[in-house]
């Protein structure tokens, strides 16, 4: 049997955010999310964690959006100590990677701090496969014990860290179905394909991002609007109905691996 864990990024962005992710939850088949240390929505998106105790929480460490948790920093912030964009790791870069630990550590703690467990590591906008930071989040994933998103070449060259067999990436691709001109048949097709991809390993993170809408989202992110259909595909579509009533595939956490 196939075990599958959908994992909403961005939790804690913002509250029109967080209410998207835990509606996912609660009423469709989101099983994970991971939490931003430093964004504005994040007390709100830890009471409602308290509030929806099955739902997988990790850390989407943060690296190319809003400020950073440690004061200080150099190499990743910009004249205005907030953190780079993600357009300043798209060519060669060069930070410090002792600083990057200090941060996302920082940022671990501070979760950590607010009473949730986390269950594995991510990071926004993949932030930990750029260059060598890698090597960051994997030493975090070891000094904390936790799964680590499978996106890495090289993570499948070691036992020290858990990670699930597959990586399914291009989940968002639905959420652009009306604006590419994509018919009802199209949809249902890339979510039959979805389906039969997860039925290929024997546990599978899915990436997806649902949400509701707020200025912070609106304003904050290029990917706003779309996310709401993500909302409806996970709760709503007959691809949730299937998965949800399948003998094949088998719903969890990253607690499960």
């Amino acid at each position: 049997m196939a075990k599958v864990i959908f994992n909403a990024d961005d939790f804690g962005y913002s509250k029109a955010v967080n209410y998207g992710i835990v509606d996912s939850y609660r009423h469709g088949i989101l099983t994970s999310t991971t939490l931003m240390a430093n964004m504005p929505g994040i007390e709100h998106a830890v009471k409602l964690a308290n509030e929806n105790k099955g739902l997988g929480i990790g850390i989407h460490l943060t690296l190319t959006c809003g400020r950073p948790i440690k004061e200080k920093l150099s190499t990743i912030v910009d004249e205005q100590g907030n953190l780079k964009k993600r357009s300043f790791y798209l060519n060669d870069f060069n930070i410090n990677l002792d600083e990057l630990y200090e941060e996302w550590d920082a940022q671990i703690k501070k979760i950590k701090s607010l009473g949730i467990e986390l269950t594995h590591i991510d990071s926004h906008h993949h932030a930990h496969t750029f260059g060598q930071n890698y090597k960051v989040a994997m030493e975090l994933a070891k000094k904390y014990s936790l799964p680590l998103r499978n996106n890495i070449e090289v993570l499948k060259n070691q036992t020290e860290i858990k990670f699930t067999d597959g990586f399914i990436d291009d989940f968002d691709d639905i959420a652009f179905a009306d604006e590419n001109g994509k018919t009802e048949a199209d949809v249902d097709k890339f979510l039959n394909d979805k389906y039969k991809q997860i039925l290929k390993y024997d546990t599978v993170e899915v990436m997806c991002h649902p949400a509701y809408m707020d200025k912070e989202i609106m304003k904050g992110s290029s990917f706003n609007v779309q996310r709401i259909f993500e909302v409806d595909v996970l709760i709503k579509s007959k691809f949730a109905k299937k998965i949800q009533e399948s003998n094949e595939i088998l719903l969890i956490n990253y607690k499960d691996i």
